[in-house]
C-alpha cells in the first residue's frame, strides 16, 4: 500500500490513502509522475505585482454559499491573492435565497423570506447595492474593475456594471445616497435618463469596468421577467467572457447571451449624454463559448468537493486563461492554480498555446450517478442544494481504460497529470440533468412560461410558450459557433454501460469554431 500526497483539486491539501486502486499496465506509477517542469524561482503569485489594485466581485448563483458542492465562483475565489490590499481585493457574495437582511426578524420570517426570494428574486436590489458599496468604499482611480458570476449572480454582476454606467460611481461614505443612485438606475423613462445624467455629475465619477467572466446566465430572474438598463449589453465593459452549456434544457434556464443595445435605449442614452467611458476607446471584446453539461455542470456545484474531476473544471480553467490572455491583472496563487491541474508557467510570463488534445481512443463517458431518494428530490426542486446526505459510490463507474482503473472514493488519491490528461477525464465526466434527477422540475415544463426575447429589429417582445424539455437555441447556430473543443473530444466517446450510444449536445450547432485548438 502506498500512501500519496496528492492535493484534491477541490478541498484543501490532504493526505489520501488508496486501499483500492488497481494499477493497470498502461497506468504511470504515481512515484514516477514527472512533475511540471517550473522554475526554482517561480513566483508564488502571478502576476507578481501591478502598479494599480484589482477589485475582483464575484456574484454566486440561486442559493449557492460556501458549501459541500461549491460552485466555480467559490472555486475562483480561493486561487485569488487575498493577503495585500494594496495589490488585489476579493469581495465574495452569496448567491439569492441565501442573504439575511437585518431588516427581516425571527428566524421563521427569515426562513420564509429566503425560499421566497429563491423563487420570485426579491433581494436583487439589495445584492446589487452591495456590490456597488463595496466599489464605493474601495475604488481608486487607475485601479481595474473585474467582476464575475454565475447563474442568477451573473445578472447581478450585469446590473452593477449597469448602474455604474448610468448614474457613475459613488465616492466614498456616500451611503445615504445608494438607494436614491438605485431607483434611478432602474427607472426607464426619459425623466429618469436625464436625471441620472444630472446625478453623475453633482456626486459622481465615470469609472471603466476591466473585465466581466460570467458562466451560465439565464434568462430567469424571477416570476416576472425583469429587463435593466445597460444589462444586455454595456459598452464601459472592455472585455466580456461568457461560457454557455448546451445541455440545460428547462423552461426557466434559457441562455442569455450578449445583445447589442436596442435603438431607444441608445437613444436615451445619447440624448442625456451617458455614453462610454472616453477611456475605453473600442467596443467591448466578446467571447461567449460553449460547453457540454447543463447548468451547474459548466457553472459548477454538480458534484461533491471532493470528487475530483468534472465537467465545470474544464470552464474554471478555460475562464482563468482568458482573465491571463487578455491581462486583467488578477493575481492567483501558483499553488492552487497547480492543485486544480494548470501549471502556472503555461499563463506567465506569457499565455502558452496550448497542446494538441489527447485522443479518446477507448475511453468512456461516465454514468450519471444514481437518483437521490424521492424526499431528497422533493427538498431540492425549487433548491440548487438539497441537505447533504452521503451518496453511495458507484462500483461500476470507471474514468478510462488506460488510466489506473479506481473507485470514485479514491480518485482524489491519483497524481495529477498533464492538463491534457486532466482534461480528458474531465470531459469524460456526468453531466448531471435535473429534468431527469428531479421530476418535479417537469411541473413548470407543462406551464405556459413568459420570457423577454430580442428580435430581429433589436426590439425586445415578451414571448409566452410550453417549453416541455426543449433544448436550447443557439443564435445563428450555422454561423461558426464558437464551442470548445472538451466537446468533440466527448463527442467521440461512448457510455461505458452504453457502447453503442455517443454523446450529442442537446443544442444543435454547425461548423462551429473549436476553440482551445491552438
Amino acid at each position: 500500500m502506498t500512501t500519496l500526497d496528492i492535493p484534491d483539486a477541490y478541498a484543501p491539501h490532504h493526505e489520501c490513502i488508496s486501499t483500492s486502486t488497481s494499477i493497470t499496465e498502461t497506468a504511470v506509477d504515481p512515484e514516477e509522475t514527472v512533475e511540471p517542469s517550473v522554475p526554482k524561482d517561480f513566483p508564488t503569485t502571478i502576476p507578481p505585482q501591478h502598479d494599480s489594485c484589482t477589485l475582483v466581485l464575484c456574484f454566486d448563483g440561486t442559493g449557492d454559499q460556501f458549501h459541500a458542492d461549491n460552485s466555480n465562483i467559490v472555486q475562483l475565489c480561493s486561487l485569488l491573492r487575498k493577503d495585500d490590499r494594496s495589490q488585489q481585493m476579493v469581495y465574495y457574495q452569496a448567491g439569492i435565497g441565501t442573504y439575511t437582511p437585518t431588516q427581516i426578524p425571527g428566524l421563521l420570517t427569515l426562513k420564509v423570506y429566503k425560499t421566497i426570494d429563491l423563487m420570485i428574486v426579491c433581494s436583487l436590489d439589495v445584492h446589487i447595492m452591495d456590490g456597488y458599496q463595496f466599489l464605493m468604499q474601495n475604488y481608486h482611480a487607475g485601479d481595474r474593475i473585474c467582476i464575475f458570476g454565475f447563474s442568477r449572480g451573473v445578472y447581478t454582476a450585469r446590473s452593477l456594471a449597469g448602474m455604474i454606467h448610468k448614474v457613475g460611481l459613488l465616492a466614498p461614505d456616500n451611503w445615504q445616497q445608494i438607494p436614491f443612485a438605485y431607483k434611478m438606475y432602474t427607472r426607464k423613462d426619459p425623466v429618469g435618463w436625464n436625471q441620472s445624467k444630472a446625478f453623475k455629475k453633482a456626486f459622481c465619477m465615470d469609472v471603466p469596468i476591466e473585465f466581466i467572466g460570467v458562466w451560465d446566465t439565464i434568462d430567469s430572474v424571477g416570476l416576472i421577467p425583469k429587463q435593466l438598463p445597460f444589462t444586455v449589453s454595456n459598452t464601459i465593459i472592455r472585455t466580456f467572457h461568457h461560457t454557455v452549456s448546451l445541455d440545460e434544457h428547462r423552461a426557466k434556464f434559457k441562455a442569455n447571451l450578449w445583445h447589442w443595445m436596442m435603438h431607444r435605449e441608445m437613444e436615451l442614452a445619447m440624448e442625456s449624454g451617458i455614453e462610454w467611458h472616453p477611456d475605453n476607446g473600442r467596443s467591448t471584446d466578446v467571447e461567449e463559448v460553449w460547453f457540454a453539461g447543463c447548468h451547474c455542470d459548466v457553472g459548477g456545484g454538480s458534484m461533491k468537493n471532493s470528487m475530483r474531476y468534472s465537467l465545470a473544471r474544464i470552464t474554471l480553467q478555460w475562464m482563468i486563461r482568458e482573465c491571463f490572455k487578455v491581462e486583467t491583472g488578477i493575481m492567483f496563487d501558483s499553488d492552487h492554480l497547480r492543485e486544480i491541474g494548470i501549471d502556472p508557467a503555461t499563463l506567465y510570463p506569457s499565455v502558452k498555446p496550448r497542446p494538441q488534445a489527447l485522443s479518446v481512443r477507448s475511453a468512456m463517458i461516465q454514468n450519471e450517478p444514481k437518483n437521490k431518494p424521492l424526499f431528497k428530490r422533493i427538498l431540492s426542486t425549487f433548491w440548487r442544494h438539497p441537505l447533504t446526505l452521503p451518496d453511495a459510490p458507484d462500483k461500476h463507474q470507471t474514468l478510462a481504460p488506460e488510466a489506473p482503473s479506481v473507485s470514485m472514493n479514491d480518485e482524489q488519491c491519483l497524481p495529477i497529470g498533464t492538463e491534457e490528461e486532466e482534461e480528458l477525464r474531465n470531459a469524460l465526466s456526468p453531466i448531471y440533468d435535473q429534468l431527469k434527477r428531479s421530476k418535479f422540475w417537469w411541473i413548470l415544463e407543462l406551464l405556459p412560461i413568459e420570457f423577454i426575447q430580442q428580435m430581429v429589429n433589436d426590439k425586445w417582445v415578451r414571448v409566452s410558450c410550453i417549453n416541455l424539455g426543449r433544448p436550447r437555441e443557439i443564435p445563428n447556430s450555422s454561423s461558426r459557433v464558437k464551442v470548445h473543443r472538451s466537446v468533440r473530444m466527448r463527442m467521440e466517446a461512448v457510455h461505458e454501460h452504453n457502447i453503442g450510444n455517443k454523446y450529442e449536445p442537446k443544442a444543435h450547432f454547425k461548423n462551429p469554431i473549436w476553440i482551445d485548438d491552438d
